[in-house]
């Protein structure tokens, strides 16, 4: 990048003025990672401080059919496939009920867009959750399943999402927004819902006082163009309904040859390569010098594994999720030697070792508990990025 560029970018940010869509594609063709990751740590240090939060979650997928056949997805079957799994309520009442002695705080609810589950099963399954632990958030289903639930229900999303809020959801999840950009869109996702009904979704969610987070699905065959068109969509939402809690990039993951039937379910894998390393830190770094409007950028270590994980907290990030448990939308697909679960203990270590303090959150953000930091008497204690 040139020198002079270069100066002009750290004006910019430094002064709290807003990056433009020219500026972000500058940022993503620069190769200097460290310059890149300086700049992200100082605005994550301004916002957060030295502060990592965290919490303690499962996630619950209550079932893998799904109606769409998107191109990267290795988790969603069919009716009748071998594997496909639908859950009883009182099952999942079950499975998250194990967790109870950890002090779970959030429950994180996604599934398949089944064809034949009837709209009654999803506020019933809420309500039967709450009342099994009043004491655990709900944040529980994408856009694309309130859209769904608008197409079985013959409901207007806004009374779907009053039914769901009475029966105790808090939060609906990030997902369903992969990339934005149809170029690129038409070619990853095969269900009907893209930025314009996302967008709507989450907007009437924002009205109705729910916090939500967002996400971008990044490292298959967009470019960083449609990252950043991806990220100044959500920051022009964000001005206008500031319902956004976090922003959470999440990497796209290959497949393997599914051992039960021999299948390896993603499309886009023989033409893309899953972004390395210093592709995520990069795209960390960039989308919070562009996302001037989030409070938070959470690097979901499941999907990046826990060192890269540790990194991305260097590179703009301020949060690491939380336990989760069992997350089989991304084990299903890469195999890729995360654990299913990291215990508090575990995030404490992780977040400690990158020469951060940790903080315990609930899903709306609010502290739980504030725990020490590395011990500054150690030598060999790792300490934050000096801003």
């Amino acid at each position: 990048m040139d020198v002079g560029l270069k100066r002009e970018l750290e004006e910019k940010v430094r002064s709290g003025e807003r990056l433009t869509r020219e500026d972000g594609i500058a940022l993503y063709e620069s190769d200097d990672l460290a310059w890149l990751g300086g700049l992200a740590h100082e605005v994550r240090t301004r916002k957060n401080g030295d502060v990592v939060h965290f919490n303690v979650n499962r996630h619950l997928n209550m079932t893998n059919v799904c109606t769409a056949s998107c191109a990267y997805c290795s988790f969603q079957r069919k009716p009748g496939e071998k594997d496909a799994y639908t859950m009883r309520i009182e099952e999942a009442v079950k499975l998250a009920q194990a967790m109870e002695s950890e002090n779970l705080t959030e429950l994180h609810i996604v599934n398949g867009l089944h064809p034949n589950l009837p709209w009654r099963y999803y506020p019933r399954s809420l309500r039967e959750l709450k009342a099994a632990l009043p004491h655990v958030s709900l944040k529980a289903f994408t856009a694309t399943e309130i859209h769904h639930f608008e197409t079985i229900s013959g409901m207007s999303a806004s009374e779907i999402l009053d039914e769901l809020i009475d029966a105790g959801l808090e939060s609906l999840t990030g997902g369903g927004a992969e990339i934005f950009d149809w170029e690129v869109r038409q070619h990853i996702v095969d269900h009907r819902t893209h930025w314009e009904d996302w967008s709507r979704i989450h907007r009437l969610a924002h009205e109705k006082g729910l916090k939500t987070p967002c996400t971008m699905l990044y490292g298959h065959i967009e470019e960083p163009r449609h990252r950043v068109d991806h990220v100044l969509r959500l920051r022009e939402l964000q001005d206008e309904t500031g319902g956004f809690q976090v922003f959470i990039p999440l990497r796209y993951q290959h497949d393997f040859v599914d051992l039960k039937d021999g299948k390896v379910r993603n499309r886009l894998q023989a033409r893309t390569q899953m972004a390395t390393g210093a592709e995520a830190l990069k795209t960390f770094a960039v989308s919070r010098l562009l996302f001037d409007n989030v409070p938070h950028v959470k690097v979901f270590w499941v999907m990046h594994g826990v060192q890269t994980a540790q990194l991305a907290l260097l590179h703009g990030a301020d949060d690491m999720d939380g336990s989760v448990v069992e997350y089989k939308i991304t084990h299903d697909a890469d195999n890729f030697g995360t654990p299913n679960k990291l215990t508090r203990e575990d995030l404490l270590d992780l977040i400690r070792d990158a020469g951060f303090r940790p903080v315990e959150r609930n899903t709306r953000y609010e502290i739980i508990r504030e725990y020490e930091g590395p011990d500054p008497e150690r030598r060999e204690s790792p300490q934050p990025m000096r801003v």
